[in-house]
């Protein structure tokens, strides 16, 4: 290396020097001197490679000053935790990437109760000997659905694997073309039948499905008749399908138990908030159906869990199960789960106590005069280059629940005149960098932010300086 170049060098503060510096003594105070030390040596080694290759064109990057300034921001940066609460601004209200149903106050409270220390999750208090977790939850199960026993797992993929790999291992299921779908990260109904170690039998067409079809697939292997939920589509036109009601009448006849995979489980007619109809889990049970496997963090609105309800003897079949173990819940989700449950025994006052629901029944006009309000806010911060103006949207519920309802809304619009490029890119990521990270959408080259999820008005518009920061 030439003398030049080693002269440039020095010019690098050492990591005494810096520690010396009254803003990073403050942050060894904040963050601990092993973390600051060693986020110093990254950016001072940073630093020598600049100057190396750009020589005097980064020297002003080597002042003391700088550097920590540099360091804080990465400090800061690194002690934040890795899972944070974003504002969900996507139009998806249950959005299974950004957590689905945020869950009630009750929920929260119940498992910070429990999260604080012993608990009876296992252990009968009455006979002072171990018990069973599902206790906890399973009579309220029952009684807001009519089953007759139920039981808990970690979400509702499990469930079905559960059930499969219980009432059908080695034997044939049938199910219709129509109804092997794919969820989300290409998770498809037959591959969880292959894990489960049933064999999947397709009866009838994409389109077209008939109770014949199961008729005639019926053999001495056959061990259960199967529907599903078609999650996150509906195949429209010229369609068939069979119903639950018929095919319990042909479960009933072959004596096959009958399994219905709800997916996003209600236990309560929406219909009564303005909402589509979608099939409750007792309506469904009504109809003779033997099982229903149900998701608890959907439509339901409390923590992730799979819940399977009905028959007792299947239920019981169910739960001795070895793989039971594997799919457990642990205590929080049984406190959380819990408290969702007792909110529905008072119906009057469900839609002011989940937020999912709340969400769901928002007004267009409450929301657009959110949106108005955020407006002015907005066209300071971000300036004369940016167009912020209020649209009409459509929200939609998400999560495999009621796929081509959509739900009236209103959001907000941003365009950049003038730019180009990846501008509007730049705008989306400014966004999701701040303190609480928003989440919209990009559509026709603008950012567009559907206010319906939006319950903290101050909290959004507080942090809306940092984009100033956050665009640079």
């Amino acid at each position: 290396m030439s003398g030049g170049r080693q002269d440039l060098l020095r010019v690098v503060p050492s990591i005494d020097e810096l520690l010396r510096i009254e803003q990073s003594i403050s942050l060894t105070k904040r963050y601990g001197r092993e973390l600051v030390t060693r986020i110093m040596r990254e950016v001072t080694d940073e630093l020598r490679v600049l100057l190396t290759e750009h020589g005097d064109g980064a020297r002003a990057r080597a002042a003391p000053d700088v550097i920590v300034q540099e360091v804080s921001l990465r400090v800061d940066a690194a002690s934040k935790p890795n899972l944070r609460t974003v504002f969900n601004l996507t139009g998806t209200v249950l959005h299974t990437n950004l957590g689905r149903a945020p869950l009630a106050r009750a929920a929260l409270d119940a498992m910070t109760t429990v999260a604080s220390g012993a608990s009876n999750v296992e252990y009968d208090l009455k006979s002072g000997r171990r018990g069973d977790r599902d206790a906890h939850v399973e009579a309220l199960i029952c009684q807001l659905t009519g089953a007759e026993a139920a039981t808990i797992v970690n979400n509702n993929a499990a469930a079905v694997l559960l059930v499969l790999n219980t009432l059908a291992k080695r034997k044939e299921v049938l199910v219709s073309r129509g109804e092997l779908i794919e969820i989300g990260d290409a998770f498809r109904i037959p591959d969880v039948m292959s894990r489960a170690g049933a064999k999947l039998v397709e009866v009838g067409t994409t389109n077209r499905t008939h109770l014949v079809d199961y008729e005639q697939a019926l053999n001495e292997r056959t061990t259960l008749l199967m529907k599903v939920h078609t999650s996150n589509y509906v195949i429209q036109g010229f369609t068939s399908e069979v119903s639950e009601k018929e095919l319990a009448s042909l479960s009933v006849r072959h004596e096959i138990p009958l399994v219905v995979d709800l997916g996003s489980g209600t236990l309560i007619d929406l219909t009564r908030y303005g909402l589509p109809h979608e099939a409750t889990v007792s309506e469904v049970l009504e109809e003779g159906v033997d099982l229903v496997t149900f998701s608890g963090d959907k439509l339901l609105g409390g923590p992730q869990s799979g819940i399977i309800a009905g028959r007792r003897d299947l239920v019981r079949r169910v739960k001795r199960n070895p793989m039971k173990r594997a799919l457990r819940v642990d205590k929080l989700t049984i406190a959380a789960l819990e408290a969702t449950l007792r909110l529905y025994l008072d119906p009057e006052r469900l839609i002011d106590r989940l937020p999912a629901l709340a969400f769901l029944t928002r007004s267009a006009t409450d929301i657009e005069a959110l949106a108005q309000r955020l407006v002015s806010p907005l066209r300071q911060v971000l300036g004369k280059e940016a167009v912020v103006r209020v649209i009409s949207c459509r929200s939609q519920i998400g999560s495999g629940a009621l796929p081509v309802d959509l739900l009236g809304s209103a959001a907000i619009s941003i365009t950049l005149e003038g730019q180009k490029g990846r501008a509007i890119e730049r705008l989306a990521g400014a966004f999701r960098s701040l303190p609480s990270p928003v989440i919209g959408r990009i559509e026709n080259r603008a950012f567009v932010m559907d206010l319906r999820c939006l319950d903290d008005e101050e909290g959004f518009a507080q942090q809306l300086d940092s984009l100033k920061i956050a665009r640079r």
